[in-house]
């Protein structure tokens, strides 16, 4: 999920600088770390925040002299045991919670699905078992008992060295023992899951032979749909009207819709296109240099002409989007809806705002791009659900440009509107939103601190968004005031819309917190003054507000875990309100080299589930006592099965309180 992925995928984005690593932003004067210091001064920050005014404006509680530690503690709504920095080969949870395995990469899904193989990689095969590297996790309530859901996964990516017997990291090699099978199964353990799960005596299960189950992959038939379906930059050889197409890739963060479908953010779509020496040529070259394609870290186009912009130009237009599911309707046609933009979306938290309007929250996760928003024209009716279904088609998409007076401002991408017209490349709705980052940049949005995913407390109505990191932002891009260049950290950033109305153009900011080690002075980390030596973290991504509306924060460090924590990521609550406000707390930890995703409740809030991709991947040179990277055969753990033979396995964790309670709480 995140914009550099460590060992997994660093490798991958060093193929092609600009796609990831590089800033594909040139637009980057007046980026929201210019705001944030901008607004307070460097003198109030070198001061840690001290001064009333300047805690005030970050959305801190004024930070008493004493006593602060143990007030704001006693103010918590959470009520668990911290867990503790560190770093090993298995998960850790509080105390009085169980955490148990539920899927793994692999198990099979249907009755005719074969079990997992892991010496014999098959197309056939993984196409019917659960997919790789699982992110977003999203629940659909089945009946009223509360024991019975439809459990919705996206698969993001896949680590050949890991996945397959006595293969290095291919791109690094050429893809030289890549194969069509391989590429295949690659392409299968892709996209998404939708399986149905039962809590069966007192612990949950998955069916494996549900009519529900279902597997989305990279070949799985699309429509798409909205104001870009059809427009001849979105028409191909083999899809000469421009609303079919085969598949999605990347899927990162996603959503359930108030009408009860599954949405999937398609987010590094680039790093699947290849044919880098036809770029220049190419006639949409100005716009695949903004979005970093031919990103080139898989040899997809070797096998299927669809990857390769030099035999079909538009088809990576085609990616970039946000997919509508049906989990109820296996047989249902997935849904790219267009009017949500194009860009690498990072996460779709619908809201349904006081006018019966849908919103639609997402990040474009890269250095320096932006945070977006959708409106819907048409209103939710829960009673009339068949008028649900195409909502997402007429709407407005908005971009966000942050004031330095703690105000925000929505921009309409709107073709005809201000600078979005013919003369600069945009003569339709359509191409607004194909090229939504130009656009963007010509409206003179706010460039962030890659912006990920977004969680919504509904009680509130406050959006909180994870910023995970910018250490691309140099010194020539600060000002004297400056203090966060280099950003390793990240940030959580409070967003509370203008007179509680999600649909407003205005809106208010602040920062909740900003991450990294508060006992390093110089890196300028501001958290409560009670958040302990395991409370804070760094590098939030996905997040989830639980029922009672508490915040929870996973992170993602990539490789570079060891220089920015020490620990291995995990998840931890935060608080947003009273004493306790910026008070991190640490719950669970996953294996080295993972990353936590997807963090979601049930509706009684009793339990949690987690998904934990890429065991053994990120920075497993760093591991003490390991020392180099993983392999199939030689990882730095074999999470979860810690077998002989058996490789790390991304797996679904769920979460219980021992005495059945709620979690957290």
């Amino acid at each position: 999920m995140s914009e550099t992925k460590g060992d997994a995928r660093e490798v991958r984005r060093a193929a092609f600088a600009a796609a990831d690593d590089t800033p594909a932003n040139p637009c980057i004067e007046n980026s929201l770390g210019d705001l944030i210091n901008r607004r307070l001064g460097r003198r109030d920050l070198l001061k840690g925040m001290l001064v009333v005014g300047a805690v005030a404006s970050m959305g801190l509680p004024d930070r008493p002299a004493l006593g602060l530690r143990s007030t704001a503690a006693d103010q918590t709504r959470f009520d668990f045991s911290e867990i503790e920095h560190g770093v090993d080969g298995t998960h850790h949870v509080a105390p009085g919670y169980d955490a148990e395995i539920l899927l793994r990469w692999g198990d099979p899904l249907f009755s005719d699905a074969p079990a997992f193989d892991p010496d014999h990689p098959s197309a056939a095969a993984q196409a019917l078992q659960f997919g790789y590297n699982n992110d977003f996790l999203g629940l659909l309530p089945l009946g009223s008992a509360g024991d019975r859901g439809l459990l919705c996964v996206n698969h993001e990516y896949t680590n050949e060295e890991l996945m397959f017997p006595g293969l290095e990291r291919q791109d690094r090699n050429d893809f030289i023992a890549m194969t069509a099978e391989l590429v295949a199964t690659e392409m299968a353990a892709h996209g998404g899951t939708v399986v149905e799960i039962a809590r069966i005596d007192g612990r949950w299960r998955y069916l494996r032979k549900s009519p529900y189950n279902r597997r989305i992959t990279a070949l799985t038939p699309m429509r798409i749909a909205g104001p870009a379906a059809g427009h001849a930059r979105m028409r191909t050889g083999a899809d000469p009207t421009g609303t079919r197409v085969l598949g999605t890739l990347n899927n990162c963060a996603g959503g359930i819709t108030p009408w009860g479908t599954y949405l999937m953010a398609e987010e590094n779509f680039n790093g699947y296109f290849w044919g880098k020496e036809a770029i220049e040529a190419h006639p949409e070259a100005n716009v695949f240099e903004r979005y970093g394609i031919p990103g080139a870290w898989y040899n997809w186009g070797q096998y299927h002409d669809r990857f390769d912009i030099a035999k079909e130009p538009n088809e990576a237009n085609r990616f970039g989007w946000i997919v509508e599911v049906d989990p109820r309707d296996p047989a249902s046609t997935p849904i790219k809806r267009t009017a949500l933009g194009r860009f690498k979306h990072e996460g779709a938290e619908p809201v349904v705002n006081h006018d019966g309007r849908v919103v639609i929250y997402s990040g474009d996760d890269q250095r320096f791009d932006y945070l977006y928003k959708f409106v819907s024209v048409g209103v939710f009716d829960p009673d009339a659900p068949d008028t649900n279904h195409d909502l997402l088609d007429q709407g407005t998409l908005y971009v966000a440009k942050f004031d330095a007076d703690g105000t925000l401002s929505w921009l309409p991408l709107v073709h005809g509107e201000g600078p979005l017209i013919a003369e600069n490349g945009f003569p339709s709705q359509a191409d607004v939103l194909i090229s939504t980052r130009l656009a963007a940049d010509l409206l003179g949005a706010t460039p962030m601190d890659r912006p990920e995913d977004v969680g919504v407390n509904h009680s509130t109505g406050k959006a909180y968004v994870m910023l995970t990191s910018n250490d691309r932002r140099t010194a020539e891009q600060t000002d004297a005031i400056h203090t966060r260049a280099e950003n390793h950290w990240g940030l959580v950033l409070e967003i509370t819309p203008m007179h509680g109305d999600h649909a407003s153009n205005r809106g208010h900011w602040a920062v909740l917190v900003s991450c990294g080690d508060p006992a390093e002075k110089t890196i300028e980390a501001r958290w409560n003054p009670a958040t302990s030596e395991n409370g804070w973290f760094s590098n939030p991504d996905n997040c989830a507000v639980d029922p009672d509306g508490g915040l929870w924060v996973a992170t993602d460090q990539g490789s570079l875990w060891q220089q920015n924590s020490g620990s291995a990521d995990g998840l931890w609550t935060l608080e947003t309100e009273g004493e306790a406000r910026g008070t991190g707390r640490m719950f669970f930890r996953v294996p080295v080299g993972a990353e936590l995703c997807g963090p979601c409740f049930t509706d009684d809030g009793q339990t949690l589930f987690l998904a934990v991709q890429h065991p053994a991947a990120d920075g497993s040179k760093h591991y003490p006592g390991f020392g180099r990277a993983s392999s199939f055969q030689d990882p730095a753990t074999r999470w979860p099965d810690f077998r002989e033979g058996v490789p790390p396995r991304p797996s679904i964790v769920v979460v219980t309180r021992r005495d059945g309670g709620r979690i957290g709480g």
